[in-house]
């Protein structure tokens, strides 16, 4: 076989033989023992207590911090710094990571940008029907992260588990 004929079909093969599946990416980074988090924020702990309010306000339990769900959480909301967008992409594969991980038997989160400080995101959340539902859903733990881009706007991850 001519090497102008064989060059283009051996890259072809290698390319095939050695191509990453970002799928599998996705999975190693929800192991959440291999996952190095950064430490809580001021503005994470403040959603976190305006959460809690609203559901006692409401008659609800309060939910427990879980770290587990932290990790999980960051994986999520520094994907989302990486590629600029807010969204709920692979939330199969951390929901599936609670399942496995916490004993989850419900998971559910909220995700939001931009927003400047633990009273907006929430109020927001709030005045929204599906993430109020989250809000003041059946669940027992949960927890949030929350990173800045390059740009210095927030992204949020708010995963909520029953167990």
């Amino acid at each position: 076989m001519k090497p102008t004929l064989y060059l283009p079909l051996l890259a072809f093969v290698a390319m095939l033989t050695f191509s990453c599946s970002s799928e599998k990416l996705d999975e190693q980074q929800l192991d959440p023992t291999a996952i190095n988090v950064p430490a809580t924020k001021t503005i994470e702990v403040e959603i976190l207590e305006l959460i809690n309010a609203h559901r006692l306000n409401l008659g609800l339990t309060a939910l427990n911090n879980l770290s587990i769900i932290k990790s999980v959480a960051y994986t999520h909301t520094d994907y989302m710094v990486s590629v600029n967008q807010v969204n709920h992409d692979n939330f199969y594969q951390r929901k599936e990571s609670l399942v496995n991980n916490a004993s989850a038997t419900k998971v559910s989160e909220n995700v939001a940008y931009s927003y400047t400080s633990a009273e907006s995101v929430v109020k927001a959340w709030l005045n929204s029907p599906g993430h109020k539902a989250v809000i003041e859903g059946d669940f027992t733990d949960f927890d949030i992260s929350a990173e800045k881009n390059l740009e210095g706007k927030w992204y949020f991850t708010n995963i909520f588990i029953k167990r």
